[in-house]
């Protein structure tokens, strides 16, 4: 007999895994079919997700995530998971090979339904990000004003989603919105003993 709670980490690890390495039928079916991914650069359902992701990979943006030790809330059926997140992404910045890290959490809602746990939104509080060139001593420069625009706690990792043309929205709970990252999370536990 499973763990429930390991079930719950498990869906969360194989949605990863199948984002990092290109497998996006494992990827979408980690995921309700009425469910809700929200991000810096995407909203929309769990399928519609991993099919904007392979479109990203397809246009050369390769994301790896680094997680860490989980938190699991878990109520009958339901589960909260808070999975501590480095987003790393291998990156050209206006002809400098550099590196971007963004740690973030990912807020996964997760329900079991007809024996199966499946998540049905993922939200994302970001806490902070940098950007460094590959080779030491390199000069990497950046708009200054346009990444002033951008909010504190993913501004590289949203300048540069700007920069590749992706739309980013500016407005998202992070470490610098301490009242949106409480709104957020206090809508999923809320929503856990519903």
């Amino acid at each position: 007999m499973t763990d429930p709670m390991t079930d719950f980490v498990d869906v969360v690890a194989h949605e990863r895994e199948g984002r990092d390495r290109g497998w996006w039928d494992q990827m979408a079916g980690c995921y309700h079919h009425d469910s809700r991914v929200r991000s810096m650069w995407f909203t929309g359902t769990g399928e519609q997700f991993a099919a904007a992701s392979r479109a990203m990979a397809e246009r050369g943006d390769h994301a790896r995530h680094r997680l860490s030790v989980p938190s699991v809330h878990r109520h009958g059926q339901r589960a909260v998971v808070s999975m501590p997140m480095a987003i790393e992404l291998r990156v050209d910045v206006h002809g400098v090979e550099a590196d971007l890290v963004s740690y973030a959490r990912g807020i996964y809602r997760m329900e079991r339904r007809d024996g199966q746990p499946k998540i049905c939104d993922l939200s994302t509080i970001y806490e902070r990000d940098t950007l460094t060139a590959v080779v030491p001593g390199t000069s990497l420069s950046v708009d200054h004003e346009r990444l002033a625009a951008m909010p504190a706690s993913y501004r590289m990792l949203a300048y540069y989603f700007d920069i590749r043309g992706y739309s980013v929205d500016p407005d998202l709970p992070g470490d610098d919105q301490p009242a949106m990252a409480e709104a957020l999370l206090t809508e999923a536990f809320d929503w856990l003993v519903d």
